[in-house]
């Protein structure tokens, strides 16, 4: 039972916390494995995955049992200290990789902010003072640093936050002659999403990343791969590269790595790392205990054939799921994405109903999100067992019968 706390109400977030977001009508309470529960006990079918995040669920159990025992040794040290969490986590991260060193922090947005400005400190001190231009791609989404926000390719978030950060350019997605344009001497490191998240679940293609490596060779540019969403087994392999045979030099982590508490983390390379000294940058609560604990337990999880193989099966029997709507709605035109980062491409005729959409599917107790104007998206716990599928889709074909 849930005993609801009427002290607090959606309401209250309209006059107690800066309307950045603008939550949906219920506050969830309660969690487990994939359902959650809000104030009046009532349940929902969570594809959302706390946006890419929950990749074990919610409340997994190993989870709980390491956070409660790892609570009661040490919380928090600060980096004036290493800790043993910290250390096992990094050698798991090390030895599953290509990277050689870690460096922690506590969102995707801070590990982006790391990988740029080491991009630029490393290129400065190689190789001439004005290599520091950075590429990225147009409706790519990086973080909500204004560092990171304006490397991202989306406007819209970085709009009004001026004067933004100078030496950044932007080239289309997946269109190699975009990047051969503007690349030369000065360009220090080219940025990417394997699959654009917020720009609308787009892949990178195997082609378009084997030319930026070699571009990126040809010009001592480092590569960065921004795995914030598709890393730690979002895909169907601990990390995305991983599908297209393409190392990069720096990547980036967060979401799915703590498996709801939140941690990040940059991996790089034993050449990068030589020109790294003491102080050039930190965190405080980079490399927290608490938060590599947990971390390591849900990559000793998610590492393992069982779970890995796992997300194709899941993959295709939503697909499947999927397929039965539209026949009956006609209401997608693909689904893309790799592994559980799914994106459903709505047809023409629905793209201005996608909230409307969304909206009834709470009411019918499942939960999407979009991506882009167009995409509803789907990244549910990498082991959301195949009744909850079921059971979701039959919940949101009820909320298409309503509303479409």
């Amino acid at each position: 039972m849930i005993l609801k706390n009427t002290s607090v109400t959606r309401n209250s977030f309209n006059n107690l916390i800066l309307p950045f977001y603008n939550p949906y009508c219920f506050i969830p309470v309660k969690g487990r494995g994939s359902r959650i529960w809000d104030q009046e006990g009532k349940e929902y079918i969570d594809f959302s995955g706390g946006i890419a995040v929950t990749s074990l669920g919610h409340c997994h159990p190993v989870l709980n049992k390491v956070l409660n025992y790892q609570s009661k040794k040490l919380w928090h040290t600060s980096n004036i200290f290493t800790n043993e969490p910290a250390l096992r986590l990094a050698k798991k991260l090390v030895t599953s990789s290509f990277a050689s060193y870690v460096f922690f922090a506590n969102s995707g947005a801070e590990a982006n902010e790391a990988a740029f400005k080491l991009a630029r400190y490393y290129s400065t001190k190689k190789y001439h003072l004005k290599k520091n231009n950075i590429i990225s791609f147009y409706n790519s989404f990086h973080g909500r640093t204004l560092f990171t926000v304006s490397v991202g390719g989306q406007s819209k978030y970085s709009d009004f936050f001026g004067p933004n950060p100078l030496g950044i350019q932007h080239a289309e997605f997946n269109k190699i002659e975009t990047v051969q344009k503007i690349i030369n001497k000065d360009t220090c490191a080219i940025v990417l999403e394997l699959i654009q998240g917020e720009g609308g679940i787009i892949p990178a293609s195997k082609t378009f990343v084997q030319e930026l490596r070699w571009l990126c060779d040809k010009y001592n540019v480092l590569l960065i791969f921004d795995e914030v969403q598709t890393g730690i087994g979002r895909t169907g392999k601990l990390f995305a590269y991983e599908h297209y045979g393409i190392k990069p030099d720096i990547l980036t982590i967060a979401k799915s790595l703590g498996g709801g508490f939140p941690i990040s983390a940059m991996l790089t390379t034993s050449e990068i790392k030589s020109l790294i000294t003491p102080g050039i940058h930190g965190t405080t609560y980079g490399g927290n205990p608490l938060a590599c604990a947990v971390a390591e337990a849900t990559i000793d999880i998610i590492n393992t054939k069982d779970v890995l193989s796992g997300v194709e099966k899941k993959l295709n029997r939503i697909i499947f799921e999927l397929n039965i709507i539209n026949k009956r709605f006609k209401l997608f035109t693909e689904i893309r994405g790799i592994g559980l980062l799914i994106g459903i491409v709505l047809e023409k005729k629905f793209v201005k109903k996608i909230n409307d959409i969304l909206h009834a599917s709470f009411l019918e107790g499942v939960i999407f999100l979009a991506a882009g104007n167009n995409v509803i998206r789907m990244v549910p716990s990498l082991i959301i067992n195949e009744s909850d599928i079921i059971e979701g889709m039959n919940r949101f074909y009820c909320a298409l019968e309503k509303t479409l």
